[in-house]
């Protein structure tokens, strides 16, 4: 992967399958179980179509690009406009007392899919990643 780095954002703890829901899953988790003020709705809605028209969803380019359980999307370090706006999304986590880590790795893992923003990833098991405090 040479130097570039990349940056992820996801739950602190597992979830019941053991996986590790990124920052957009755990923000539309708390929108469909109804919890979000009328002001964090309306934020992620906007932002939700901010993203739809700045960052290709891989799983529309590839539909089973997510199938391998440990796949996983990653910020490259370079798309700088992406990664800025995660902000609202970890101040509404942190509203609403949701664990998340900042992750940064040379190496996310076998890359599935790739674009000039992102990549997505299956790490290879025991592949450490520097975790960010939040």
């Amino acid at each position: 992967m040479g130097d570039v780095r990349h940056v992820r954002f996801q739950a602190a703890a597992s979830d019941q399958d053991g996986r590790y829901p990124g920052v957009f899953g755990l923000v539309n988790g708390l929108a469909r179980d109804g919890r979000l003020t009328e002001a964090q709705e309306a934020f992620r809605r906007t932002a939700n179509d901010w993203y739809e028209a700045n960052c290709t969803d891989p799983s529309s380019v590839d539909p089973t690009v997510y199938d391998h359980p440990g796949a996983t999307a990653w910020f490259k370090s370079s798309a700088v406009h992406l990664i800025d706006r995660v902000a609202g999304h970890l101040a509404i986590l942190d509203a609403h007392r949701v664990g998340w880590v900042g992750l940064e790795s040379l190496d996310p893992g076998r890359i599935r899919y790739e674009d000039a923003h992102q990549v997505v990833a299956v790490a290879s098991q025991g592949q450490v990643s520097l975790r960010r405090a939040r």
